[in-house]
């Protein structure tokens, strides 16, 4: 099944599809960066042994290359980097950014680590990968930041934001086929079936909502977003007083500001305090007053990717 999977291009994550095949593989990974990059220091990309390349290091300049290169690491057996741009001996072939990037590969990764690496990323642990450049020893540990690390190599692995989409109709639909379709994990829960068949049809996981109130069951990290898109104002304030006793980046609500200064003098008679009141984001979205379903999804996850970077900025 999955190799069946890789055969059909079904894996886009380099390490999940690196750990689903039996062959030998190289692991490419950015070890350092001048000037401007396309990728980022630590991104990672999977050369398997008939030269199949999973995830990208560059905009598309450099990838056939490195996979010739990483065929020669495999033959010779041990770790090799590779530089691109600036410094570069391979004259003939430019950075259309004008940086430089330098490339480790690493032939016949240690499977066992990629394989908890993989297990921590399933269970949306952060984790980060110790690479020996030298020997192309790996392990893994739960602190560090991506980088030069005395004479190791660190790259950070935080979890994808995660959606939890509240609500019922079209905009909450569209939204969450939106973030689907960019590939970000999501829930849409709903009490209403055809809501929910719609987000069904788009491959989204859907739970269905009996009462007006957040499911216990259901888990928030600090990398999960919940948004409502409800009509019916009268499900929000209990579903919200829930989810601000979670510890997400980004709670908000759909709705014009006298629905947000309704909902916010409920919250308040439910009990729910100014400190965590300051946390509910409404009306939602960076474009004001859109009112089509399209354009309120691409407004809504373009708020919700500024708060993530603005974040992880100031960390």
């Amino acid at each position: 099944m999955n190799k069946m999977r890789l055969a059909q291009g079904l894996y886009s994550d380099p390490i999940d599809a690196l750990l689903a095949q039996e062959g030998d593989a190289v692991l490419a990974v950015i070890v350092a960066v001048e000037g401007p990059s396309y990728r980022p220091l630590g991104a990672v990309m999977t050369i398997l042994k008939d030269k199949q390349r999973i995830g990208t290091l560059s905009s598309g300049c450099i990838e056939e290359d490195i996979a010739l290169h990483a065929m020669a690491a495999l033959e010779a057996g041990h770790p090799t980097k590779v530089r691109y741009g600036r410094g570069s001996p391979f004259m003939d072939i430019k950075l259309p950014c004008g940086g430089g990037l330098e490339i480790l590969l690493l032939p016949r990764p240690d499977r066992k680590v990629l394989g908890r690496l993989a297990a921590q990323r399933a269970a949306r642990e952060p984790a980060t990968l110790v690479i020996a450049p030298q020997s192309g020893a790996l392990t893994l540990r739960d602190q560090g930041e991506t980088g030069v690390c005395d004479t190791m190599f660190n790259v950070r692995f935080l979890p994808d934001i995660r959606f939890l989409v509240f609500g019922k109709g079209p905009e909450a639909g569209t939204f969450a086929a939106l973030v689907q379709s960019a590939g970000y994990p999501n829930i849409l829960l709903s009490h209403d079936p055809e809501t929910l068949e719609h987000g069904t049809q788009m491959g989204c996981d859907t739970y269905l909502l009996h009462t007006p109130e957040f499911p216990a069951e259901v888990a928030v990290d600090p990398r999960t977003a919940i948004v409502l898109f409800f009509h019916d104002h009268d499900w929000e304030p209990p579903i919200l007083a829930g989810a601000l006793l979670h510890p997400a980046f980004y709670i908000g609500a759909q709705g014009s500001r006298m629905a947000r200064d309704t909902r916010i003098r409920d919250l308040k008679a439910m009990g729910v305090n100014d400190d965590a009141l300051a946390q509910l984001r409404g009306p939602i979205g960076l474009l004001p007053s859109s009112r089509d379903a399209r354009t309120l999804a691409i407004s809504v996850l373009a708020e919700v990717l500024a708060v993530m970077n603005a974040d992880t900025a100031a960390a």
